[in-house]
């Protein structure tokens, strides 16, 4: 086999555990075979992508049973995020189900979206998820606990805690300020991992859709000239690169950017744009910004950057 494309490069907050640069995210379609999938997976820890997350919501356990069959034989060298979905729930059928789909423990649970400070603070409530969390914790079912946020009001609130060793947020081109300002500088702080998602503005800034491959509902229309008249045409929407998406996270600097690799091709431009990756000056990233503006218009609503 030849060499890794990708090698450790740092510890994720105070786990101990040296990541990769990169992570693999979400990859399950129940329209693609099983095998399939797993291989795929495997084709991204062979590149030496070394952490992983899934959750019970992705495809209704389907993704937990990919990332199961992926990890045999090569558990002990990645880091595994699950996630928990619901938070008025028992914890302990929970972290069952996952552990059976999965067919072993991850590394991190996290508390999936949590997007209020209402949410936090019933979550921190003396005898609430995060007491039972930390039971889980306790008798070996996982090693970390965390959150995943869309909102930077929590993370300020969760980071200096004491309750989270990783937290999982949004950094990319088009994301509210205070992830990367505040958020990222405030982790770094306190000694808590970061793995930041949304690189690809779930996927609007790469293509037309309003979202993991989602039809637009509504696609704007404009007059082209052809051959000296005036014709409508569906109009190209404005995109970004997989360079610039990526390009932009990495210079930001979050101790993991957790990209979607679902597909060889996906991961093929994925991975060629981090092995070029130059940090970006203050201008490029402005420039950046602005043209992922313009790639979000009409795109349907930004659901990770709050109101």
């Amino acid at each position: 086999m030849a060499s890794p494309r990708f090698t450790p490069r740092r510890e994720l907050g105070r786990t101990g555990f040296v990541a990769t640069r990169l992570g693999a995210g979400d990859l399950a379609d129940r329209s693609v075979p099983l095998e399939t999938c797993v291989a795929t997976l495997r084709r991204a820890l062979d590149a030496g992508l070394n952490l992983v997350d899934t959750a019970p919501g992705y495809e209704n356990g389907y993704s937990e049973e990919i990332v199961g069959r992926a990890l045999e034989g090569r558990r002990e060298s990645v880091f595994l995020i699950d996630k928990l979905d619901h938070f008025d729930r028992p914890l302990e059928a929970q972290v069952e189900e996952s552990v059976e789909r999965l067919r072993t423990k991850p590394d991190l649970f996290v508390f999936h979206g949590v997007s209020s400070l209402e949410a936090w603070e019933k979550l921190c409530e003396q005898g609430g998820p995060f007491d039972e969390l930390a039971e889980v914790v306790r008798r070996g079912h996982a090693r970390f606990r965390g959150i995943s946020c869309h909102h930077p009001a929590v993370l300020a609130e969760a980071i200096p805690s004491g309750l989270c060793d990783v937290v999982m947020f949004p950094v990319g081109p088009f994301v509210d300020a205070r992830y990367v300002e505040e958020a990222l500088p405030l982790a770094r702080r306190h000694g808590v991992g970061s793995v930041c998602f949304k690189t690809f503005g779930a996927g609007k800034l790469l293509g037309d859709t309003s979202g993991y491959g989602r039809p637009l509902e509504t696609r704007p229309r404009g007059k082209l000239s052809s051959g000296g008249a005036d014709r409508d045409e569906a109009s190209v929407l404005p995109k970004l690169s997989v360079s610039d998406c990526v390009d932009y996270t990495l210079s930001c600097d979050p101790d993991v950017a957790l990209l979607g690799l679902s597909f060889p091709n996906e991961q093929d431009a994925a991975f060629a744009a981090a092995e070029r990756f130059r940090p970006r000056s203050s201008a490029e990233l402005a420039d950046i910004r602005e043209r992922a503006r313009e790639a979000m218009r009409d795109k349907g609503a930004a659901w990770w950057n709050p109101g």
